[in-house]
């Protein structure tokens, strides 16, 4: 209760640490979490601070760590998490580690580079092997065509003769990828003239990539020409295409023999390709087993040494100066920590804490459970609270999932949304193992207790609104009666039942009475009534609001502003908007049907509404014959002393404050001259929890009274407008309830009304549109539509009567925030 009331203490305290126990000492700072260093070097560079060289160190760590993890994700070993966090290792362990590391990544380079040797010599000969059986069709059509037609085919008329008598054609074999063979066709041709025959034939399976692992596509050619001119440029075309060439005999026997020779050679290399392969696995098996702990311990060795940064050295370099910020009921855990810390090094000189007075404004703490923290969240999400400030996230566990349910209030949509709020916290522990970088989802299991507690409370305002999927629930019978017979009432489509003989002075049990459903005046009861509720909600959580700013007054020595702020602002609220809700109540119990008195019936009763605009106008209406302009006497006269007392409240919110700081202001100079002339001495400065965090007396008079004419001109046009904001309520409740309705009258009743065989089927399908229809837009959009209402009216209509937010957060130096935001960014 306390920690959630307002912010933790905080306290300022400086670490005075021997240097063999440092390292130690911040690794049991950082399990227990608890501290928020600050930084005593923030002038000095950060390649220039005293462990830079251990930071270096640990980034060169990482850097094999990613690399052995590339590595092991390549191959798609499973890598299993640990159960126990292992703790930092000690400055021995350090080193050992580093070897490790060393040796592991050594061993996975070597193994690698074998592989990649390997799988290109494999590649190679598969080509190769590749090359002499395609090319032996090839050489089968030569020989049937016949050398002579070849070469005439290859050579003009003109020269036919002379290039004859120069002997055989050459020929060039190759491999090259499929996407380069039209570009390689034409290169060819070009430089060759069309004196080049080009026999192609794509392979059926794709090779792999040595290197990268990729499936890689290639077609084998055989070039034949005339002439070594022409044999060397095909060979730097083939050279800028990245056409592999290879030696393939002309003679049938021989690539006979040459691809025997070949198949051997790859029944060997796979074989050893397999063993290396094996060999690999079962190295990067068991380095899996190893590896997240590896990475933990890495990273908590950085964050220590990243935090030792942060540390100053004494005078005598024999001791590390540190300052951080502590919360005070964790001050015997830090202490613990500190000595934790140097028994495990075993320095004979124990590490002491020193807490230091300071004007500085602490950091805020607000210590939260995982029910809480999700409130926490939403209030932190508009500005953090001020130190010691007074929270609104203890409230907001009540106040937000009940005005959301005043907006959502139906029995059905709000059984689904506590099911799906219930389901999450039940398997929470399960469901929170599972990383995941769903954005939506980790919303939505972060707020998993808000989720609950909305469904929840919407179940209880659709008892209230007797609303279940825009149906009405008769559990506790009605307490109106039919007065008519059956030929009246099958001769009349509509009839209108009198109070004073239907109703039997019993109210519904519980909500609105289920005959309101058949009512065609329905829309216009029910929008009278949520009307008024969400006034008489919205009146009352603003005063509550207003009467939380004591709280804080009362706490920051601010006494004064109890009297020149508090009282004026809520006695203005209550005597005009308090009233207000008072003329609702008092309407309702005063005015009946059934009343003896004419003008106390039901058609007497005044609007609200036009009396409160007569009240603030000072102006009266006729009333009808026989009815009374008031609900009571000497109500005129109560209203204009309302309206002048609340009008009297103005000035003094104004004026009141800053004319009481100026002379607070004087006697504090005179008292400060008389005190100079006693003594020289410096007064002790003011402790935190004393200082007033939204004061302003040291500012000029000037910038005073303007600061208090916003405050108060804000004031006054806000509870005008903030009351009329809270009509939301009513609105997107009316919307949700007819939305529902439109909903079953134009979707699920079409099924309803059809009672053949062939409905059944009809029913079935279009229940399923309809179940779609209401997850979709009455629950999840409309849901979201009730829940940005219900943070605005929280934000703005609350929290703005005494809530400044302006503090920042309490981060304390703690390896498992630190793991789970490197979780998040990976």
């Amino acid at each position: 209760m306390g920690a959630m009331f307002r912010s933790e203490e905080m306290a300022l305290c400086q670490l005075f640490i021997q240097p063999e126990a440092a390292y130690t000492s911040v690794s049991e700072l950082g399990e227990a979490g608890s501290v928020q260093f600050r930084d005593l070097n923030p002038d000095v560079n950060a390649f220039q601070r005293k462990f830079v060289n251990e930071v270096r160190r640990c980034d060169e760590m990482e850097r094999k760590l990613r690399y052995i993890e590339a590595e092991v994700h390549k191959d798609k070993v499973h890598v299993p998490h640990v159960k126990e966090l292992p703790r930092a290792p000690n400055p021995r362990e350090i080193i050992d580690l580093e070897a490790h590391l060393e040796k592991t990544e050594n061993e996975i380079l070597e193994l690698s580079h074998n592989a990649v040797n390997l799988k290109q010599n494999y590649l190679e000969l598969t080509e190769l092997r590749h090359v002499l059986e395609k090319t032996e069709a090839f050489f089968t059509a030569q020989e049937e065509i016949g050398m002579d037609s070849l070469t005439k085919s290859l050579i003009s008329d003109e020269t036919g003769q002379q290039a004859a008598t120069r002997g055989r054609l050459g020929f060039v074999a190759g491999v090259v990828q499929r996407e380069r063979v039209p570009a390689f066709e034409r290169m060819l041709w070009r430089i060759s003239r069309g004196n080049v025959f080009l026999r192609r034939a794509e392979l059926d399976k794709p090779l792999e990539d040595p290197t990268s692992g990729n499936e890689i596509y290639k077609t084998v050619f055989v070039a034949f020409f005339q002439g070594e001119q022409l044999k060397s440029r095909i060979k730097k075309v083939c050279t800028g295409f990245h056409a592999s060439l290879y030696p393939c005999p002309p003679s049938n026997v021989e690539r006979q023999d040459m691809v025997q020779g070949v198949r051997t050679r790859l029944e060997d290399l796979n074989m050893v390709l397999n063993q290396t392969r094996d060999h690999r696995q079962r190295v990067l098996v068991s380095v899996a087993k190893e590896l997240d702990s590896w990475s933990i311990m890495v990273r908590k060795m950085k964050a220590i040494y990243h935090t030792l940064n942060l540390f100053n050295m004494d005078v005598t370099k024999k001791c590390l100066i540190g300052e951080c910020w502590v919360p005070t009921a964790d001050l015997p855990n830090v202490q613990k920590a500190l000595a934790d810390g140097s028994n495990a090094c075993g320095s004979s000189i124990p590490s002491f804490l020193n807490c230091i007075e300071t004007d500085e404004e602490p950091p805020t703490f607000n210590r939260t459970n995982r029910f809480t923290r999700g409130f926490q969240n939403l209030i932190d999400s508009y500005g953090v609270a001020s130190y010691r400030e007074c929270n609104p996230a203890l409230y907001t566990t009540i106040t937000f999932p009940f005005l959301f349910a005043v907006m959502f209030g139906d029995l059905g949509h709000g059984m689904i949304m506590a099911l799906f709020g219930a389901w999450m916290v039940i398997k929470e522990v399960s469901l929170g193992a599972k990383k995941t970088n769903n954005e939506i989802w980790n919303i939505f299991f972060a707020g998993r207790y808000i989720i609950l507690l909305m469904g929840c409370f919407s179940m209880y305002t659709g008892l209230v609104y007797n609303d279940i999927f825009s149906k009405s629930m008769n559990i506790f019978g009605t307490s109106w009666t039919v007065q008519y017979d059956n030929a009246t009432l099958e001769a009349n489509a509509a009839l209108t039942m009198d109070p004073k003989d239907a109703y039997i002075d019993q109210p519904y049990f519980i909500g609105i009475d289920p005959i309101w459903q058949t009512a065609d005046n329905k829309i216009i009861f029910l929008n009278s009534y949520k009307m008024k509720l969400s006034i008489i909600f919205g009146v009352v959580h603003m005063i509550f609001g207003v009467c939380m700013s004591v709280v804080n007054y009362n706490f920051f020595k601010r006494r004064y502003s109890i009297f020149l702020e508090f009282v004026p602002q809520v006695v203005f609220l209550c005597l005009l908007f308090l009233y207000m809700v008072f003329m609702m109540f008092y309407k309702w119990v005063a005015y009946s049907t059934k009343s003896e008195d004419q003008a106390f019936t039901q058609g007497c009763a005044p609007s609200v509404l036009i009396l409160f605009i007569n009240m603030m106008l000072f102006s009266s209406n006729e009333p009808e014959p026989g009815c009374k302009e008031f609900m009571f006497e000497g109500q005129g006269t109560v209203q204009r002393v309302f309206v002048l007392v609340g009008l009297c409240c103005i000035p003094v919110m104004l004026l009141g404050k800053p004319l009481y700081l100026l002379s607070a202001s004087k006697k504090k100079k005179e008292a400060k001259g008389i005190e100079m002339q006693e003594q020289t001495d410096i007064s002790e400065a003011p402790k935190p929890e004393a200082k007033a965090s939204h004061d302003h007396e040291d500012e000029p008079f000037s910038e005073i009274m303007i600061h208090q004419a916003i405050h108060t001109i804000e004031y006054v046009l806000s509870t005008i407008s903030h009351t009329a904001s809270y009509l939301r309520l009513w609105a997107l409740s009316l919307a949700h309830a007819e939305l529902s309705e439109v909903l079953w009258n134009m979707v699920l009743q079409m099924g309803l009304k059809d009672h053949t065989y062939v409905g059944a089927i009809k029913l079935y399908i279009i229940f399923w549109f309809w179940a779609l229809f209401t997850l979709a837009i009455l629950v999840m959009m409309e849901g979201l539509s009730a829940f940005l209402h219900t943070l605005r009216l929280h934000w703005v209509e609350f929290m703005s009567k005494f809530y400044s937010g302006l503090g920042y957060i309490f981060q304390p130096f703690c390896f498992k925030t630190i793991l789970e935001q490197d979780a998040k960014e990976d």
